[in-house]
């Protein structure tokens, strides 16, 4: 009972410190607000896309990922994580080059408001779950 109350403590003061942070700030344009909410949507595998990656040099598919994933975008790579099953994820990633193009597709329009932010806490990420380990090493 008391980490309950403890996570939905921890959960409330997040909560209000990002909806007092969020109401200082400029109104964004419409456009910004859906890309926003969509994204948000998309890291949490609500988004069906279709990932493609293309060698330009020899014309090969280097990548095809389908399904609900998140993209991670970095300078050298781009990592992929999509949702196969109700508690089954794979990840996966490939490196950016001047010879390689890629593209991430949405597959499927989703409902996304434009005057609202969309702000997701799980409390389970809050709080690590931790694993014992014993034995001889």
């Amino acid at each position: 009972m008391l980490n309950k109350k403890k996570t939905f403590a921890i959960g409330s003061v997040l909560a209000a410190s990002i909806l007092l942070t969020a109401g200082a700030c400029d109104g964004p344009t419409a456009a910004a607000k859906a890309n926003e909410n969509i994204s948000t949507a998309a890291d949490n595998f609500e988004v069906q896309r279709k990932i493609t990656a293309v060698n330009l040099r020899s014309g090969e598919f280097i990548f095809f990922a389908e399904g609900r994933c998140s993209l991670d975008i970095r300078t050298s790579d781009v990592l992929v994580t999509c949702k196969r099953g109700p508690d089954e994820y794979s990840k996966d990633h490939f490196a950016q080059g001047p010879d390689i193009f890629w593209s991430a597709v949405q597959q499927d329009p989703i409902d996304v408001s434009i005057y609202k932010t969309r702000i997701i806490i799980k409390p389970e990420g809050i709080i690590p779950e931790v694993e014992l380990s014993t034995g001889i090493q």
